[in-house]
């Protein structure tokens, strides 16, 4: 699980937020601060930290304090910037800083989830350490840009669309279409459908698994981790 801590000056808002972070798979909020100060105090004393969502504008200090405080305490923890703050010298110093995301409120849930899952990516992109050529280079940065979904061909849903997505992006490994389809509801030929569009768009990626006789069976992994 990656652990993240919400800091908001508003009480309500920083609920909310949790509450869509909770929301994601993979993540877990063991934190909430409304101020610079309670926000240092959580970094120094929580066991563990993977990402802080921050916000800009905090009663005692901004966002950006808070993140040179950080540093200066040896504090690695990831940031993401969730703020209502929009001019450019604000996020460009958050960008210099060493901010991941930046997300502007007011914002939906769906464009929080996407920072979240492109932030799950990247760690998982960097889990294998070593040495990177420029492929694996251009993937790491690569990981946490949140392109929108490409426009779906006439027939298609975007709900299905995203049950499929969903279960390919969090699956351990490849998948058929037979699994997707167990997993989400739909069709065998449905999945199969939707699966071959994720291919073309180069969000998903074909595998072959060999039997003893007849065809290979098509197996569909998401992109990042092929």
């Amino acid at each position: 699980m990656i652990e993240v801590l919400v800091v908001d000056d508003d009480t309500r808002v920083a609920r909310v937020n949790a509450a869509y972070v909770e929301k994601v798979p993979g993540f877990h909020v063991v934190g909430e601060a409304y101020s610079a100060a309670e926000a240092l105090l959580q970094l120094d004393t929580l066991p563990r930290l993977d990402l802080v969502l921050l916000d800009h504008y905090l009663p005692d200090e901004t966002g950006l304090t808070v993140v040179q405080e950080m540093r200066r305490r040896g504090h690695q923890t990831d940031v993401i910037m969730v703020t209502a703050a929009r001019d450019v010298s604000t996020v460009q110093a958050a960008m210099r800083q060493g901010a991941l995301q930046y997300l502007v409120k007011p914002f939906a849930f769906a464009g929080l989830r996407a920072k979240l899952e492109a932030y799950a990516e990247l760690r998982r992109t960097l889990d294998g350490g070593g040495e990177a050529e420029q492929a694996e280079v251009d993937r790491i940065f690569g990981a946490l840009s949140t392109p929108s979904e490409p426009d779906l061909p006439k027939g298609h849903s975007p709900t299905t669309a995203e049950l499929v997505r969903q279960s390919l992006m969090h699956a351990d490994g490849p998948l058929s279409a037979q699994e997707i389809a167990e997993r989400t509801g739909v069709s065998r030929q449905t999945a199969q459908r939707y699966l071959k569009l994720l291919e073309r768009t180069g969000r998903a990626r074909l595998t072959l698994k060999y039997g003893d006789a007849g065809r290979p069976e098509h197996r569909y992994v998401w992109a990042t981790r092929a």
